[in-house]
């Protein structure tokens, strides 16, 4: 007689454990980290002669062998995605996250998608939180001497740019289907600490 309380005890955990798992899974599901700290170098080929290396806690560049911009390219190509990336820059850093490269050598603005990092741009309207040539932003938002956040979402079409919480640019455009990204060094000094990305 005392089997059948210890059965329905047993019984009742079973069920709140399943009901437990089905919850939704945390939100870091299916995310893909390309940097983390300062680890994650060998997740890129390096393009353009950057010094990029891992130094406080990030990936950093602060020259380059070349005229050109340097780059970090992702070994895998991308279609539809989401990106969380983590930055730091001076204030006379040219930087910015380039997106389904159609070509890497040379890597530019108009054979990649940009979100730009660029707070002295000449055109302030393609700058720190623009989409290059395609969404201008206004007010420019300043990204120098702290950590910021980008957030990011290619699906189809449409990109959108969200620097810090507040979205900056969003633009459709269908030249450029797939390819790899890329981080862009060409001035001042640019730093990553995380760099995440989840195919959608």
């Amino acid at each position: 007689m005392t089997r059948l309380p210890s059965l329905a005890a047993a019984l009742l955990l079973a069920a709140v454990a399943l009901a437990g798992c089905t919850t939704a899974p945390p939100a870091t599901t299916g995310w893909e980290t390309l940097i983390d700290g300062p680890t994650g170098l060998n997740n890129w080929v390096s393009v353009g002669g950057g010094n990029w290396r891992a130094l406080d806690g990030a990936i950093v560049a602060d020259s380059r062998a070349g005229s050109d911009g340097a780059f970090l390219v992702s070994h895998n190509s991308y279609k539809d995605f989401q990106i969380r990336a983590e930055f730091w820059v001076s204030a006379d850093a040219n930087s910015g996250i380039y997106m389904r490269c159609a070509d890497v050598r040379p890597i530019t603005d108009r054979s990649c998608y940009e979100a730009n990092i660029f707070d002295r741009r000449p055109d302030p309207t393609y700058g720190t939180g623009a989409i290059v040539h395609l969404s201008k932003v206004s007010p420019m938002p300043k990204a120098a001497g702290k950590w910021s956040t980008y957030d990011i979402t290619v699906k189809g079409n449409r990109i959108t740019v969200t620097l810090n919480g507040t979205k900056t640019a969003e633009a459709e455009d269908g030249r450029l289907a797939s390819g790899p990204v890329a981080l862009q060094f060409a001035g001042g000094v640019v730093k990553f600490r995380k760099f995440q990305i989840r195919a959608l």
